[in-house]
């Protein structure tokens, strides 16, 4: 009767049951008891079986074991493992049955570890030979990872009489362990031997075919598996869809998946998922809705998958009906989930939805920390980045390796050299610097707050690098205008395995460019297209364009403008422009400008450059004319900044700004820098004032340059031995270019100002450009 309430999985009429044994005197014996043991364990009333456990006058292995699996199965996994010590201690058999429970046991605790102990004892009862204990040894020992195979592969041998799921077990043991040749090898002897193999063998077999990219050994397992009718096993299925999917024949994977049966949610997230994560994103949302279609609910996974194809996609509407439909299913407090939609909304933009998101998640891991900080960094808000990373580290969440390059790029956008040397610090504590990645960004931010001597160290430093390591070095040293440099890291990474790419060549171009190299930089663009088989792009045409016109072949620029195969960019006309204002070219410039704003009438830049091309050309009517027109068109010009760090502080400086509270000390230095500049030969250049005004007027408005303003301020407030770094939004004039290549000599300090094309290293007398920029 008890195993009938079993079988019937009716608890309450075997406990009505126990009651009437006793009102008889509880007349069960051992072998009694032991049934009514398992009836409330399998009815999950594991306080009725402990209870009955200890009233029981009697006990053996059965009834421990029994109460052991209860405790599993209720996740009181340390009272089973106390009941396994008391069934030792009390000299109860140690049977088979108790070693696969206890191996089990430990596997869920993820004390798999622990199972040479237990295989010790096996192993002196001579139990290794038993193929049932055998198999669970070798599933524990496969759990614990690569330093257990040979210990699994000794079990295996071990065992007398091999049965299919031993043979098993070690092709999955190999399989997991990235032992593919060994599995595939042992799958290959098991059929020689007559064993038919069976779902998890299929599987095993797959995952070593795609480990070891032996795609068409795969392919062969698939044809066994059809002949065995196999296919349609769901874990095969989705080994079979992994198997097509990452050897590129989507056409394969789609026929498995339209053979497989579909009624489960598996097989869909999993095609949803590979086609996201392959850059197939309208294929998952498409596959997304067929699924909806069918009527098979989603689960975490495939949302989280359909989320990322949106977030890549930028697809902001779909991203707002999956958003929809989570809420409605009671999903959105799901890390995975809620991570993914928050991915979504930062790609799209909408980086206040993504904090919306972040504030009311109950719980955060790191990933959910790094998706914010990735959404504000690429959305321009580094400061705000850089404000999340701090609150994460109060929060005492451990940074990844994610977080350290997110936040140095914040730091190199923000050109924010003293929070990016702390992140730097942090990153050599938790040995995330040698991580390549970081690495990258490391190289990329020094570079990009004017300390490229580090940006070298850190590059010399990576134990390898990768092509976005040589790119980052080749753009930092043509950003610093150190063009032999770049050409010599190029002619490096050409000896190397990493193959240039479009943006190698347009930091190489950028490089002659900067110096003037016009042979150079020819015989680069030609070999790009020859040597490389890389087609040109707009970043390419525009620094070819900037490197004729520059140097003052403004012919053969336009010529180059005129066999690019596409309509030009807004670039590569403004390049044009700024090279006729250079070279004072008023028609070519005219012509130049009158392009640009046919394809961007708001644009800023030429609207400037216009009206400096006028006035360097002394046409006032013409640049009051542009004047208006920008008033007219509501376009205003961009006011010039400079800013400075110090002491963990931005100071910034607008022209003829008088609101710092250290103006006074200021002004002081910026009269003694005048004093003494013009008694080691400095002349103002009138010609840099682009507006018409008295001499004396624009004497003293040069001075009240932003950057001349910063510099006055860091000769002032910071250090006497240190660099002075200073950012500029615009372009530096020439006028502050010769008044600060002085100064660097009567102060005696290193100046470094980062305008908005390039880097100046004033160092005593001379900067880095050769009055070339």
């Amino acid at each position: 009767m008890l195993r009938a309430c079993i079988q019937t999985d009716d608890h309450i009429a075997g406990k009505a049951l126990h009651c009437e044994i006793i009102k008889k005197g509880n007349c069960l014996d051992l072998f009694g008891s032991n049934i009514l043991l398992n009836l409330y364990v399998k009815s999950d009333a594991l306080s009725d079986a402990s209870k009955l456990f200890d009233e029981m006058p009697e006990r053996n292995t059965v009834s421990f074991v029994t109460l052991i699996q209860g405790h599993a199965q209720s996740l009181q996994l340390f009272g089973a493992l106390e009941l396994f010590s008391r069934l030792h201690r009390e000299g109860h058999e140690l049977n088979p049955f108790v070693f696969t429970t206890i191996l089990k046991l430990l596997v869920c605790m993820e004390w798999a570890e622990l199972c040479y102990c237990i295989h010790a004892c096996i192993f002196k009862l001579g139990l290794d030979s038993d193929a049932f204990v055998g198999t669970a040894l070798i599933d524990s020992y496969s759990v614990c990872g690569c330093g257990y195979v040979d210990s699994a592969r000794q079990v295996f041998d071990s065992i007398a009489n091999k049965d299919m799921v031993s043979w098993t077990g070690m092709v999955a043991c190999y399989a997991e362990n990235d032992h593919f040749e060994d599995s595939l090898h042992l799958f290959s002897q098991m059929r020689m031997l007559g064993f038919k193999p069976n779902h998890f063998t299929f599987a095993g077999a797959l995952k070593s075919c795609i480990g070891l990219e032996a795609f068409d050994v795969g392919k062969g397992i698939h044809g066994l598996s059809i002949k065995t009718r196999y296919e349609l096993d769901l874990y095969v299925g989705v080994s079979l869809l992994d198997l097509y999917i990452k050897s590129g024949d989507t056409g394969g994977a789609v026929q498995v998946f339209e053979e497989m049966p579909k009624i489960d949610v598996i097989p869909w997230s999993f095609m949803i998922a590979r086609y996201a994560q392959s850059n197939q994103s309208k294929e998952a949302v498409d596959l997304f809705c067929q699924m909806r279609q069918a009527f098979v609910l989603p689960n975490q996974f495939t949302f989280a998958s359909v989320l990322q194809a949106c977030a890549t996609m930028e697809s902001l509407d779909f991203g707002r009906q999956i958003h929809s439909h989570i809420l409605k299913v009671g999903l959105d407090i799901n890390l995975f989930v809620a991570n993914a939609l928050m991915d979504v909304y930062a790609k799209c933009g909408r980086v206040e939805n993504s904090m919306e998101l972040f504030v009311e998640l109950p719980n955060r891991n790191d990933v959910t920390w790094n998706t914010m900080i990735v959404g504000y960094v690429q959305s321009g808000s580094g400061e705000k980045a850089l404000s999340l990373f701090k609150t994460m580290l109060e929060c005492q969440v451990q940074a990844t390796e994610v977080t350290y390059s997110s936040t140095l790029r914040a730091c190199a956008s923000l050109a924010a050299m003293e929070p990016g040397i702390q992140i730097h610090s942090l990153s050599v504590k938790t040995l995330y610097d040698k991580d390549i990645v970081v690495g990258n960004a490391l190289i990329d931010m020094y570079a990009k707050c004017g300390s490229i001597k580090d940006a070298r160290l850190i590059f010399d430093m990576l134990s390898e690098c990768d092509k976005i390591s040589w790119n980052a070095m080749i753009s930092g040293y043509s950003t610093h205008g150190l063009c032999a440099e770049a050409l010599n890291i190029f002619q490096m990474m050409q000896e190397t395995e990493s193959k240039p790419d479009k943006l190698t060549f347009v930091g190489v171009l950028s490089a002659c460019s900067s110096a003037g190299l016009l042979d150079t930089g020819q015989a680069y663009f030609k070999s790009m297209v020859e040597d490389y088989g890389i087609e040109p792009c707009m970043e390419h045409y525009t620094c070819m364009v900037w490197l004729l016109g520059r140097s003052g072949h403004l012919d053969k620029a336009v010529k180059l403008i005129e066999q690019i195969p596409v309509e030009p960019s807004v670039t590569v006309w403004r390049a044009l422009l700024g090279a006729c204002v250079i070279h004072n070219d008023v028609e070519l410039g005219r012509i130049s400008a009158e392009r640009v704003l046919q394809i961007d009438p708001q644009d800023e830049a030429s609207h400037v450059l216009v009206a400096n091309m006028y006035a360097t050309a002394r046409c006032w009517e013409n640049v009051a004319s542009v004047r208006k027109t920008m008033k007219k068109k509501g376009v205003k010009k961009e006011p010039g900044l400079s800013w400075i760090e110090n002491q963990g502080a931005v100071h910034y400086f607008s022209v003829g700004d008088t609101s710092h509270p250290d103006m006074k000390l200021i002004n002081g230095m910026l009269e003694w820098l005048n004093m003494k500049t013009r008694k080691a030969g400095y002349v103002p250049d009138l010609n840099a004032v682009l507006f018409d005004a008295e001499d004396d007027e624009k004497k003293r408005r040069l001075w009240a340059h932003s950057e001349r303003l910063a510099l006055a301020f860091g000769l002032i407030r910071t250090p006497s031995q240190g660099h002075i770094r200073i950012i500029k939004n615009l372009r530096i004039c020439t006028d502050c270019h010769s008044a600060i290549k002085l100064i660097s000599k009567i102060v005696q300090r290193d100046l470094i100002i980062r305008d908005m094309n390039r880097f100046h290293h004033f160092h005593d007398g001379i900067c880095s450009c050769s009055d070339y920029w």
